[in-house]
């Protein structure tokens, strides 16, 4: 026989259970920032949502949107996945002073939820149909004004990415747009449709990485400039960096795909003024489709215009680069 007491306390738990909005095991949560209007979508409501996990819409109202980011919203690692989809009406403004948006499986703040944090399948992190303006990092060693990402997955869809910044000095510090350090199993990290512009940072003015894979298609980056100077290693009295216009790769197996892409206007003090390319152990590759490279100029130096590849082998096919 049960005693009332306990079948009272039984069905408040239950009841408590069922007002509890985290999901249950193997269920995603599913989150929506604002109630219809303007105002109410805040940055305090897209950092708890980016918080809790799962997929994330808004309803903003009818108009596009600006939500101005107090705070940076921060992945818990915890969750499986993240996705941010504004539905192409809502922009994360950094303001000029903060990162927006940060994922670090090695973060212990964040949760350290396996022994490999560099190396583990989760959080999946996908932005899709946002815009991302005025992220800033320029207080930070790593980089990343708009995003940074470090392990589990990501993937960048039908996105812009506009006039971020990280710091202007340093030969590893890059990504004014993204950032990103390690990926599930080196595998790359997917931009598509996207838009980066008027990215600034000592490397890589719109997408950074170190030991990470990319594969980019139907893409454009414009007026993206690494202002640092000195390249890596910095030589002897400067601060190092310069390089990397767009897109600024280091590390060992690295691969690039870029398909249907245009990178036009981009700059770098030292090498590459769209594209640097380093693979220190040789094995990494660079393959070009369909894409168009035009004056994207290398004030230091390049291996072809606007590119510096170090590596095992390049490919161009169906492009123009000059």
């Amino acid at each position: 026989m049960i005693r009332a007491g306990v079948l009272v306390a039984a069905v408040l738990a239950a009841l408590v259970a069922s007002a509890d909005p985290a999901p249950a095991s193997g269920l995603e949560a599913r989150s929506v920032v604002g109630t219809g209007t303007p105002a109410s979508c805040t940055s305090a409501a897209v950092v708890r949502a980016v918080a809790r996990g799962g997929r994330i819409g808004f309803d903003c109202g009818p108009d596009p949107v600006t939500i101005v980011m107090r705070r940076t919203a921060k992945v818990v690692n915890t969750s499986a996945r993240v996705v941010l989809d504004g539905g192409g009406l809502v922009t994360l403004s950094g303001d000029g002073r903060r990162r927006i948006l940060y994922q670090d499986t090695c973060d212990r703040r964040q949760v350290w939820t396996t022994p490999h944090c560099d190396d583990q399948a989760e959080p999946r992190l996908v932005v899709k149909r946002m815009r991302f303006v005025r992220g800033s990092a320029l207080g930070d060693d790593e980089g990343g004004g708009a995003v940074f990402a470090r392990g589990g997955r990501l993937r960048i869809l039908d996105s812009v990415f506009e006039d971020n910044r990280c710091r202007r000095t340093g030969p590893d510090v890059g990504g004014a747009a993204v950032r990103v350090l390690d990926q599930f199993r080196d595998r790359p990290v997917v931009v598509r449709r996207s838009t980066f512009s008027g990215g600034r940072c000592s490397n890589g003015a719109a997408l950074s990485s170190i030991g990470v894979s990319w594969r980019i298609s139907r893409s454009t980056f414009t007026d993206n400039r690494a202002v640092g100077r000195g390249a890596n290693p910095a030589r002897p009295g400067t601060l190092g960096g310069g390089s990397g216009g767009a897109i600024y790769m280091d590390g060992n197996d690295i691969h690039l795909w870029l398909d249907d892409s245009t990178l036009t206007g981009n700059h770098a003090r030292e090498g590459g003024g769209a594209i640097f390319f380093v693979s220190n152990d040789r094995t990494g590759t660079l393959a070009v489709d369909g894409s168009r490279l035009e004056d994207n100029p290398s004030t230091g130096f390049e291996t072809l215009p606007g590119i510096f590849f170090l590596g095992a082998s390049r490919s161009i096919t169906d492009s123009v680069v000059r």
